[in-house]
């Protein structure tokens, strides 16, 4: 018979902090995907700095393009489609429910926000920029589905698991973003976005784990936690990449933005250079707030 737990006081606690923790990241996040437009699709010179990044991706386009082409095959509404029953698979067999609707939640309200915020909620001013689509692309589609497909498989695997999905998830997002900046698909800040929407989502569902009424059953069908070395050292891993990574994207386009409108080779490779920093640091940042939320949310279960 499963058993329902009654949580202490300490637990209920507990419970309260993951989940202002969980909803004070989705609130960030999506004032991030705000940020993002008001200064980079909103305002001229935002405008010229991703229009920047976008020539920049000329150069050595040629022999990049045949690995992105490859990663960007992979996303697809199929894969997503196929990745959704996979994971809510998974969820099932373990008995955890609430896993199930936090996998559909997260696959189908990110892309869903992705492409309302695209369309119909987020204008593009005209501002006289000739580089790249002159209709808005915030955010990517293609790093919101390849990101979503990620979160979502580190949501349902067992928690020993965990760490090491995170890393890899985060580089086959940060791969499909980086892919789409060589395609010259899509603007830097389109990529940042996509991430931000679904860490929102993502950290939004943390909280119903975390609310979830414990049960012993799912208690063992858990497993053991991951040991504290490899959990800290995913985390160290990801957010050391993410400070270096952030660090010096901040730096080129930077100089970028004092720089323009540019269109010397050297600056423009500072600016394509600055928009694949800023993803690789994104998507690490991103798994690894994810990583932890969810393994915060996940101790209610030993915890109960």
């Amino acid at each position: 018979m499963t058993t329902t737990t009654t949580p202490t006081t300490p637990v209920r606690t507990r419970r309260a902090v993951v989940v202002s923790a969980c909803l004070a990241v989705t609130v960030a996040s999506l004032a991030g995907v705000l940020g993002l437009w008001a200064v980079f699709v909103a305002t001229r010179r935002g405008q010229l700095v991703d229009a920047a990044a976008v020539e920049g991706a000329v150069y050595g386009q040629t022999e990049l393009w045949r690995m992105a082409e490859r990663v960007l095959d992979v996303v697809s509404v199929s894969a997503i489609a196929v990745v959704l029953v996979v994971a809510m698979g998974i969820a099932v067999v373990r008995r955890r429910w609430e896993l199930a609707v936090q996998v559909a939640v997260v696959m189908v309200g990110a892309n869903l926000t992705t492409q309302v915020l695209k369309y119909l909620v987020l204008p593009r001013p005209d501002h006289g920029v000739a580089v790249g689509n002159h209709e808005n692309t915030l955010p990517s589609g293609h790093t919101t589905a390849a990101t979503s497909i990620a979160v979502v498989l580190l949501l349902v695997v067992p928690a020993r698991m965990r760490p090491l999905v995170a890393v890899v998830g985060a580089a086959y997002a940060a791969a499909t973003g980086v892919s789409t900046l060589v395609g010259q698909w899509h603007r830097p800040s389109d990529v940042l976005a996509a991430v931000l929407v679904v860490l929102a989502w993502t950290a939004a569902t943390c909280a119903l784990t975390a609310l979830w009424p414990a049960r012993l059953a799912e208690d063992a069908a858990e497993g053991p936690p991951p040991s504290r070395r490899l959990q800290r050292g995913m985390l160290v891993v990801l957010w050391t990449l993410a400070v270096l990574a952030g660090a010096a994207a901040v730096g080129a386009l930077s100089r970028t933005w004092q720089a323009v409108p540019v269109d010397a080779r050297t600056d423009l490779l500072w600016a394509y250079g600055g928009g694949v920093l800023g993803t690789v640091a994104a998507c690490a940042a991103a798994f690894a707030t994810a990583l932890a939320l969810r393994d915060a949310a996940g101790r209610r279960l030993r915890s109960a």
